[in-house]
């Protein structure tokens, strides 16, 4: 979690992509009129799951469509919606390296990598942690 202030240098290097359509002037106008916090959501399928809380781009068909979505409830018009969320996960790295330069973005290992970090590291952790509540057999494990 990040509060800071984009320049509208910063923002139209952030929206790089809309650049051309017909409200990047008014979208880099306002996303630099004052601060804002960036956050960053770690978990499975999460540029999939923000999306979903977030509710369709513009407010006013969100409280219609999805009136119980973050842009129906704070959001105020098509341009001034409250949240920003990532198209894709290949867009959300580059945005995230953008607003935190300093974090360091790991691949979520899949397949055999996965197969492997999960026999090296998390079975003999949950092995030897259930060996251990067997040999104790508390009355009451919770």
């Amino acid at each position: 979690k990040r509060k800071l202030q984009l320049s509208p240098e910063q923002c139209s290097n952030f929206y790089a992509e809309q650049f051309g359509k017909v409200f990047f002037p008014n979208l880099t106008a306002y996303m630099s009129s004052g601060p804002i916090v960036a956050m960053v959501l770690a978990r499975n399928c999460a540029v999939s799951y923000w999306k979903e809380l977030l509710g369709p781009s513009n407010s006013l068909r969100a409280r219609i469509t999805h009136p119980h979505s973050l842009r129906a409830l704070y959001g105020t018009d098509e341009l001034r919606n409250g949240l920003h969320g990532s198209l894709s996960i290949s867009s959300a790295e580059k945005e995230i390296r953008f607003i935190f330069p300093e974090a360091i973005l790991e691949p979520v290992p899949t397949g055999q990598r996965a197969r492997d970090y999960l026999n090296l590291y998390v079975k003999p952790t949950l092995l030897a942690g259930l060996t251990a509540l067997c040999r104790e057999k508390p009355a009451d494990p919770m």
